[in-house]
């Protein structure tokens, strides 16, 4: 394959594109404030451009330059501004080992106004990027097209937070830095608190139209108030032996035994 010509490498960390995007790596707030991410790897850029995401610049390691991967994806999308960063400079903006060295600084889609009619994942005060990252990627693969995340969450956008979803942001619609309790009030959809025990099986519910699911905090759980504005709780039986689930995986188990139900198997 023809390899591009390689381009002058940025080398400093004073120069005021590498500070930029060093922001956007580092500082939680950044993304949604400036309206703009890092998508990290070359499985999310792909995806981000296959998705229709805008994408501002590509970010590339020198040493990925020459990469039959990084030559492909640039020769199929030249029009777009590629920025070299010496690798050690790359390597403070990706937290990825052992991968190919190219990023992207995607535009965060524009959100439109709330609705939960078809159905949604809420999240109250979900910390862990991980966690927040499998819930999106279990959203999409599920078919649930909303998430909604309250205070305390960890941003959607950040670096972290895109990596664990593998690309499922740029089919989802997600909400930040939403008011559950007023969000729940407007809708008349049916609404599912999960919580760890005392409430009716997921099993045991009719799960085979839209729904809304309220999913809590690692620790805590959902909040009582939160918990209290739902239509439903549920509970996913487990074994005496054991007290919870992670986030994830209860979002998992809860998401596909409604799809599981929609689609009447």
């Amino acid at each position: 394959m023809k390899s591009l010509t390689p381009n002058a490498a940025i080398t400093s960390r004073d120069n005021a594109k590498f500070k930029a995007l060093r922001g956007l790596a580092e500082d939680a707030r950044e993304p949604r404030k400036q309206g703009r991410a890092i998508a990290d790897g070359i499985h999310l850029v792909a995806t981000a451009i296959a998705r229709g995401v805008q994408i501002q610049q590509l970010i590339i390691s020198e040493g990925a330059q020459n990469h039959p991967e990084v030559v492909a994806l640039q020769m199929h999308n030249s029009a777009l501004e590629a920025l070299v960063l010496r690798d050690t400079l790359y390597r403070e903006i990706s937290a990825l080992s052992n991968s190919v060295g190219i990023s992207a600084v995607v535009k965060i889609p524009a959100t439109p106004a709330l609705n939960l009619s078809l159905g949604a994942v809420l999240l109250d005060a979900v910390q862990d990027a991980g966690n927040v990252g499998a819930i999106l990627r279990t959203a999409a693969a599920a078919g649930v097209g909303t998430v909604v995340l309250g205070g305390g969450c960890a941003g959607a956008w950040t670096p972290r937070v895109l990596r664990a979803g593998q690309g499922a942001h740029f089919s989802l619609t997600i909400h930040e830095q939403i008011d559950l309790a007023d969000a729940l009030k407007n809708s008349y959809t049916k609404s599912i608190a999960t919580v760890a025990k005392n409430a009716e099986s997921i099993y045991d519910i009719d799960l085979s139209d839209s729904v809304v699911w309220l999913f809590g905090n690692e620790g805590a759980g959902l909040s009582p108030a939160l918990a209290a504005t739902a239509t439903h709780r549920a509970t996913i039986p487990l074994e005496a032996t054991t007290e919870s689930l992670n986030v994830g995986a209860a979002a998992a188990i809860c998401l596909f035994e409604a799809a599981r139900q929609r689609r009447g198997s």
